[in-house]
């Protein structure tokens, strides 16, 4: 037996270390390092108590109804994921065939390449430029593009363009466009708000950076009705399961703790990207939960390397003909000070 040939050819995602053994602190996928809402743990109790021999929602109504007012939309223009990576996969099912092109910025996020290569389309990275602007041949058109991604903030950048770059960028595109924010809810401005403009543009957003839900999978997209009505018939019938939609509807229906979360990444962000560059390290200007930095004087590899033999877990990335680098997360103030500890003795 042998399996599609695309599929034997791709080398395949790989996410970042997992440990499941001893105790690390994990500064590497960009997970949010407190606990979140109570009101979470208060719904999944509940939800569990009400029993689970039932199928779930399917289109999880009460997410989407909590959601639709915090992004003032109505719920038929929201679409939930099992994570965001569930709801860009839908998307690339949906728009782009065998043979077709998908575009996305390079270096961002490697899954929208494996995407392509699942669906056997072909994908056409542009590169940034070396201040992480978008060059304009970003919208310049070809006949078979179909989709284009672009993640706002970028990750391993953290940086963003502005909302009225974005919209000048769909309105020439040729084809959708999907901008992943799943740092969004880090950055001082969002594209939530484009989707009402132009019906290209879709936005994708996540639970598990801002609301400290990466174990429990859930995603959403915001996207002008007609479009989610046919994204619907691509997803799987119960992609979203009774707990996660329990707690993912507490989780942002809880916006107060939202802001208090968000306070304390961006306080920790900058004091940490400071000292960074303190002992030598040139750091991008972050709007995410992350930074990314270079070394002026020593190769950055041995420096992800020691952390690690020390039980710190950064995210080491070297990108074709680009560079390589380190991307940090932002944890607590403690495992913060932990690493920059580690790098002063080092």
């Amino acid at each position: 037996m042998s399996v599609r040939p695309n599929i034997a050819a791709m080398s395949g995602y790989v996410p970042g270390e997992q440990p499941q053994a001893g105790k690390f602190i994990k500064l590497n996928t960009n997970e949010n390092p407190y606990p979140p809402s109570p009101k979470v743990t208060q719904a999944i109790q509940s939800a569990l108590e009400g029993g689970l021999i039932k199928y779930p929602d399917p289109v999880a109504t009460s997410f989407r109804n909590r959601a639709a007012e915090v992004y003032g939309v109505e719920p038929d223009w929201i679409l939930c994921g099992n994570g965001s990576d569930d709801v860009l996969t839908i998307l690339t099912r949906a728009f782009v065939s065998e043979g077709q092109l998908l575009r996305l910025p390079y270096p961002s996020y490697i899954l929208y390449r494996t995407l392509a290569e699942i669906q056997g389309a072909k994908y056409e990275e542009v590169r940034f430029a070396e201040d992480w602007s978008l060059p304009d041949t970003f919208i310049v058109p070809k006949g078979n593009l179909k989709l284009a991604f672009l993640p706002c903030p970028n990750s391993p950048s953290g940086t963003v363009l502005s909302p009225e770059r974005v919209l000048r960028i769909a309105e020439r595109l040729p084809c959708p466009l999907v901008v992943d924010e799943a740092y969004a809810d880090f950055a001082d401005q969002n594209c939530t708000e484009l989707v009402k403009r132009n019906k290209k543009i879709m936005v994708s957003r996540t639970l598990s950076k801002s609301y400290g839900l990466a174990g429990l999978r859930f995603g959403f997209l915001i996207a002008q009705p007609e479009m989610i009505e046919q994204f619907l018939k691509v997803k799987d019938s119960y992609n979203c399961d009774a707990l996660s939609i329990a707690g993912a509807t507490a989780a942002i229906d809880d916006q107060d703790w939202l802001q208090e979360n968000r306070s304390k990444v961006l306080a920790t962000r900058q004091r940490m990207s400071g000292d960074l560059e303190q002992l030598g390290f040139s750091v991008v200007p972050s709007q995410a939960n992350f930074v990314w930095c270079t070394h002026t004087e020593r190769p950055v590899q041995p420096i992800y390397e020691e952390l690690k033999k020390n039980r710190v877990l950064i995210r080491y990335m070297n990108y074709a003909d680009w560079g390589d680098g380190l991307r940090i997360s932002v944890g607590t103030d403690e495992q913060v000070d932990a690493c920059i500890g580690l790098l002063k003795s080092m």
